[in-house]
């Protein structure tokens, strides 16, 4: 149940963006570039998962991720970790966590897809 909670608020801080704790930058680079348009829930819990977890995000959910890009992504993995029910974890691993996502993300998409 607290991990059903976890994602909850997770879902909150990226479709209102308006954690309590956010810094002045990463809220002026989320907002530049509007990213609540840019990725679907199921792909913001799916990326949640692969960096704050354990877990694999797809190919549909690394396109939505490029779509939002790269620096909106990482100022939104910063901004999840400054808001104190995160304050657990260690930022060292969740930062690597998502550059290591961001790495498969790029690894998959430019990838060649099997010709049919």
């Amino acid at each position: 149940m607290a991990s059903l909670h976890v994602y909850f608020v997770l879902v909150v801080l990226f479709l209102t963006c308006e954690a309590v704790m956010a810094t002045k930058e990463n809220d002026q680079i989320i907002k530049e570039n509007n990213f609540e348009t840019n990725m679907g829930l199921p792909c913001v819990l799916e990326a949640f998962t692969s960096i704050f977890e354990t877990g694999s995000i797809s190919n549909k959910c690394c396109s939505e991720l490029f779509v939002l890009g790269k620096v909106c992504h990482s100022a939104l993995v910063k901004r999840t970790l400054e808001n104190p029910l995160f304050k657990d974890l260690s930022p060292t691993t969740i930062i690597a966590n998502n550059i290591q996502t961001w790495n498969n993300c790029l690894a998959l998409i430019n990838s060649p897809s099997p010709s049919a």
